[in-house]
């Protein structure tokens, strides 16, 4: 008897579509997985056989195959083993023949007692289940919180636990937990941190810096001795950030649920994610790939800050491999398997010592490098990488009276209310350039054509970005990302005072944003 249901795979964060065709019929026993099956597909046969036995689910002796279309697209990992449960009960005539499943689709690994247990992607996967028209989606218990995403007035999202009581369901004997709500984004979630930038003494530089970026998702590169804070004041960055958005969270979710990162029952990413990868780490782990391409951590830091502490220790082909993703906010990895294309836009933070001992221009170590040495360890970093850093600001010693000082600074909750403020003045201007996206964009992303439109300079500015631009050898690409640096802080700055009467969203952009736009990337001393 022939019986057809579906289920769903993962090529890279996105999911296709499987029909499970699974034919049983009287002959000598022998089950046979085809179309294009990787290993663990292949082993799914033991694990249906197995979970069948243990759960009294008898299975006749027949000749089974599945074919699992479309046969030309390799199938990888254990999350079509529900399906091919389902589909085999049907064929073998456990399931009556008014039941339908060609409207389902059945996602999960089976274990040999019966249970079925989360794996990994199931958001992907029930997003493209419920947008090719799957009236009901099955997913393991454990999933249902990033599953649930999918429901529809159309789309029905069920968590199963076991594969007995999933027949019972089918036959309309037992019942299944549904959900009915979409996840919901508690902006409270995601601003629960223990480090604050009420911790953070002196650095006032620093800080506005820092805060200039948030604003607009700029690129920062803090360089300084050891012990001034550079670790300190990167790590409470995600504390000044705005809330993410659904969209943002269900992108960031897809991420690290391909990457087996969220726990079973876990719900929704709702916190930006900040990741810091050791400076020993491979070039494929940053950027991504592998046999099965994988995200790796520029992709996982998506929708939020990747923080590459010790920056000139990093492998050249590794940090040189960053320049594409800064520039185009996505990764391709191609490999045999097929290219795979990840998204990549992420807020990049460095951190530096000023050579190699650490106390170049240090007013208390004495530095022990030679000048040689210094001019090696900086040109770790090329000046194309350099380009693509928006804002590149020293950090010196914090002094006895500043560290001594038992005041708080700035909480991060003051902070974040004007990068926010700052970033609803950009979404503005986006929404009324006609952008569909404008409530994930940002500043930082800015074309030619919006440098144009939003980033125009009158007499004065122009005179000092000629200047700046001639002093400090600029590139073209450096002069576009000191321009949109301008834009953000001007619109910090229109946050909080009153309208210029420019009429542009935002205010005109004055010679103190420019001046100090550039004053944020002058590193002369060092480069």
């Amino acid at each position: 008897m022939l019986s057809l249901t579906y289920t769903a795979a993962l090529f890279g964060i996105d999911a296709f579509l499987v029909t499970v065709e699974c034919n049983a019929r009287k002959s000598i026993p022998q089950f046979d997985i085809v179309g294009l099956p990787g290993i663990s597909v292949k082993e799914s046969r033991e694990r249906v056989m197995n979970c069948a036995a243990s759960c009294g689910i008898p299975i006749p002796d027949m000749e089974v195959t599945v074919n699992l279309a479309p046969a030309d697209r390799r199938k990888e990992g254990s999350d079509l083993d529900l399906g091919i449960m389902t589909a085999l009960c049907r064929s073998s005539g456990l399931l009556p023949e008014d039941v339908d499943l060609e409207n389902k689709c059945f996602i999960g690994e089976l274990s040999f007692t019966g249970d079925v247990r989360a794996v990994r992607g199931v958001l992907s996967m029930a997003l493209e289940a419920r947008d090719r028209g799957i009236a009901e989606i099955f997913v393991p218990y454990g999933n249902i919180k990033e599953a649930a995403a999918a429901v529809t007035p159309n789309t029905r999202v069920f968590g199963v636990k076991n594969v007995p009581e999933l027949i019972a369901w089918l036959k309309g004997e037992g019942s299944l937990y549904e959900v009915t709500d979409l996840p919901r984004i508690d902006p409270a979630d995601g601003f629960r941190f223990v480090d604050d930038f009420s911790q953070v003494k002196g650095q006032t530089r620093a800080r506005r810096a820092v805060e200039i970026a948030a604003a607009g998702a700029h690129n920062v590169l803090l360089i300084g001795p050891p012990g001034s804070g550079k670790s300190m004041v990167a790590k409470r960055i995600p504390t000044i950030l705005p809330a993410m958005t659904y969209d943002e969270a269900i992108e960031t979710t897809k991420l690290h649920s391909v990457a087996g990162l969220i726990p079973e029952n876990g719900d929704i990413v709702t916190r930006r994610p900040f990741r810091s990868p050791h400076h020993s780490c491979s070039v494929v782990s940053l950027v991504g790939g592998g046999a099965i391409p994988m995200p790796g951590e520029i992709s996982l830091a998506h929708n939020g800050v990747l923080f590459l502490d010790e920056f000139p220790e990093f492998s050249k082909s590794t940090s040189e491999a960053l320049r594409q993703p800064l520039e185009d906010s996505k990764v391709t990895v191609t490999r045999a398997a097929g290219r795979v294309t990840f998204p990549s836009s992420f807020m990049l933070v460095c951190a530096m010592n000023p050579c190699k001992c650490g106390y170049f221009g240090s007013k208390r170590g004495t530095c022990t490098c030679k000048p040689a040495d210094i001019k090696a360890y900086l040109s770790k970093i090329s000046g194309p990488l350099l380009d693509r850093i928006d804002i590149q600001m020293e950090m010196p010693e914090v002094d006895f009276a500043e560290i001594s000082d038992k005041s708080d600074s700035e909480p991060s909750s003051a902070i974040r209310e004007r990068v926010e403020a700052a970033r609803e003045i950009s979404r503005e201007r986006f929404r009324s350039a006609g952008y569909k996206r404008y409530s994930v964009m940002n500043n930082a992303m800015m074309n030619t054509d919006d440098l144009k439109r939003f980033c125009v300079l009158d007499d004065d500015c122009i005179r000092i970005m000629e200047g700046a631009f001639k002093r400090l050898n600029l590139s073209a690409r450096a002069y576009d990302r000191i321009l949109r640096v301008a834009r953000t802080i001007a619109d910090v700055e229109h946050a909080r005072r009153p309208d210029d009467g420019s009429g542009v969203i935002g205010g005109k952009i004055t010679k103190k944003d420019v001046m100090e736009a550039v004053q944020m990337r002058a590193l002369d001393k060092y480069w």
